[in-house]
């Protein structure tokens, strides 16, 4: 019995070794074979201090779903339910993690990482993966618009699928599996972007089958939009299903860094902060793989702030493959569901994706916006908050409400918002937009080179679908380098403000303001750059345009700058290479306050 015990003893000593330091619990983790789920869930269980420092031996350490912790979790942006969690950080005061360059591959359903009510996180040099990503793919090998099929050519190596009973099921991992394509897009081989001219699609096929040389034909009628020939199809599954959960989970937190932290792959996002103050991510990346030839990395956003606050920065850091934005930074509006009395309200969190979110807590102040006008109106402060379910909450306000707040009228938290810098990054070669951006503190995007699908930079607030709040106030774009933008099917722009505004609001009056797009560099195929909406102050400056030939024109009819129901909007000394006539449409509203001037090389 004795020797059982120190054979045990010796045995864990092999995994990590624990030494407390001062007020600090440091853990170093040996590299061992097999699932390391157990030995990093023993290590945090174990650690007696609030303070923690995990230090992996450098080696490539694999983890699997059996032994996570399991919790039930509602995960904005995501699919809500029981996840398994391999690292659970809750309630620590500081964690840090030295990566010292291990990999950690992960082996279907889980949840990486989870920092929760922590008030210093730190994560250092390590990269990501799954062995097997939750995804299906295939070559593009012929297509039959009359007959609506298409034939492709499985990948099977690294992938896992199987056909059964006319349907492609994939990847069949911890019972988790799709029985339709769901969400697809196709990719050119050679560079792994999504393929010009491309659209969303969602394949629910009517039936496969198998043809000769291990192809397989697609059959699916209504298909609007064929794939090309050459093209790499991908499909990662059906929406409802199709965003597990984010490899890094960080929320009700504070000061929080990731440095030369790589993603590979992720079952949703690659980073995910909600209610987080002070955050960076720093020489850091969501990308595929060198050599690899899966098309896809995270299946969702590479980096998304969901009412966070504080100094948000990324930097010097390559943004690639992901299915969705490269960064979404937003609030969250409620919509008033009942006046309860003359200092109480029951909101409603109205997205599905949102349920179970924390919209406020005590002493945030939040703003009211009454229909029909979308702007920020009266102000209050929370005084206390009653979760009624995933829902409904009731808030009680030190003041009294407006005396005209109604139903359907929203609110907005003001607290919680960043200040937001994004610089000398790369980000390309994936779905939807590279920045889309949501907040009326500062904004800094500069210095980066960015390639998109769709707009490369949108404004977008949103009182309905996802309820994104808000306009933004103070936007500075400078000094970035835009090559190829707007390359998918959908009609968009370099820079695109467009507010989606229920059709309760008036849709004249303005909502985002006080923008700068200066010095940048801009070489694409296309005729649109600016093109924005319900915008006042907008300054257009000192920018080069370069008109490309590598593509051609999809909307050649579409003006280089489309200004509708603007005001105060300037463009000047600019500088246009290429043969667009189609140079400014302003309607009469942006027209009485334009300044366009000192421009050079624009065909009038």
């Amino acid at each position: 019995m004795i020797k059982s015990r120190i054979k045990k003893s010796i045995y864990m000593l092999m995994f990590f070794i624990a030494l407390t330091v001062g007020a600090k619990e440091i853990v170093t983790i040996r590299h061992a074979e097999g699932d390391m789920t157990s030995t990093v869930r023993e290590a945090i269980e174990k650690a007696k201090d609030k303070d923690i420092e995990l230090i992996f031996e450098k080696g490539i350490y694999f983890f699997k779903s059996d032994y996570a912790i399991g919790k039930y979790l509602y995960v904005t942006n995501h699919g809500n339910g029981f996840k398994k969690i391999v690292f659970d950080f809750e309630g620590f005061n500081s964690v840090k993690i030295k990566g010292q360059g291990s990999e950690f591959i992960f082996h279907g359903t889980v949840v990486p990482f989870v920092f929760e009510g922590c008030n210093n996180v730190t994560v250092n040099d390590l990269t990501i993966d799954w062995d097997i990503p939750f995804a299906f793919q295939g070559d593009v090998v012929a297509v039959n618009k009359e007959k609506e099929y298409v034939d492709i050519k499985p990948y099977t190596k690294g992938f896992s699928w199987k056909l059964s009973k006319g349907k492609i099921i994939f990847p069949d991992i911890d019972n988790f599996k799709y029985t339709s394509l769901g969400s697809t897009l196709t990719h050119n081989k050679e560079t792994k972007a999504i393929d010009y001219g491309a659209w969303d699609m969602h394949l629910n096929l009517n039936f496969v089958e198998k043809i000769s040389g291990g192809k397989l034909r697609l059959h699916q009628k209504g298909i609007k939009h064929f794939p090309r020939v050459g093209t790499v199809l991908n499909s990662k599954g059906n929406r409802e299903k199709d965003r597990y959960a984010p490899a890094f989970l960080t929320r009700n937190s504070k000061n929080v860094l990731f440095d030369k932290v790589i993603i590979h792959h992720a079952l949703g996002m690659g980073f995910l902060f909600e209610r987080t103050d002070g955050i960076q991510i720093l020489n850091s990346g969501v990308y595929i793989r060198e050599g690899s030839d899966r098309v896809i990395s995270s299946t969702a956003d590479a980096t998304h702030f969901a009412n966070c606050k504080g100094d948000i920065l990324i930097e010097n850091c390559r943004i690639e493959g992901m299915y969705d934005d490269g960064t979404n930074v937003h609030g969250t509006y409620v919509e008033v569901d009942k006046v309860l009395s003359k200092n109480r309200v029951r909101v409603a969190l109205k997205h599905h994706e949102q349920m179970g979110f924390i919209f406020a807590g005590v002493g945030d102040e939040v703003w009211f916006i009454k229909n029909p006008n979308p702007q920020r109106a009266s102000e209050g402060r929370v005084k206390k908050v009653d979760v009624i379910n995933e829902k409904y909450i009731d808030l009680t306000l030190e003041e009294n409400l407006p005396s005209d707040l109604k139903q359907g009228d929203i609110l907005e938290n003001k607290t919680w918002n960043p200040i937001f810098t994004m610089r000398g990054n790369i980000i390309r070669d994936h779905r939807a937009r590279n920045i889309i951006i949501k907040t009326p503190n500062k904004i800094v995007i500069e210095d980066n080179d960015l390639s998109s699908m769709m707009s490369s930079i949108m404004l977008r607030g949103e009182t309905f679908s996802w309820f994104e709040s808000g306009n933004v106030e103070d936007v500075l774009i400078r000094n970035n380098r835009f090559v190829h933008c707007a390359y998918g099917g959908p009609e968009h722009a370099v820079f695109r403000v467009s507010p989606r505004l229920g059709k309760s609001f008036n849709q004249s009056i303005t909502y985002d303001r006080n923008i700068v797009f200066e010095n940048n560099t801009i070489e694409t195929f296309d005729n649109r750059i600016i093109w924005v909406d319900r915008l006042d102050g907008l300054i257009v400056r000192g920018n080069t345009i370069k008109q490309t030939f590598t593509e051609k024109q999809q909307y050649p009819d579409a003006y280089m700058f489309d200004l509708i129901n603007c005001k105060n909007v300037e463009i000047y000394k600019n500088k246009y290479e290429g043969s667009c006539e189609n140079v400014l449409k302003a309607d009469e509203i942006s027209k009485k306050t334009l300044i366009f001037k000192k421009n050079k090389g624009f065909k009038k």
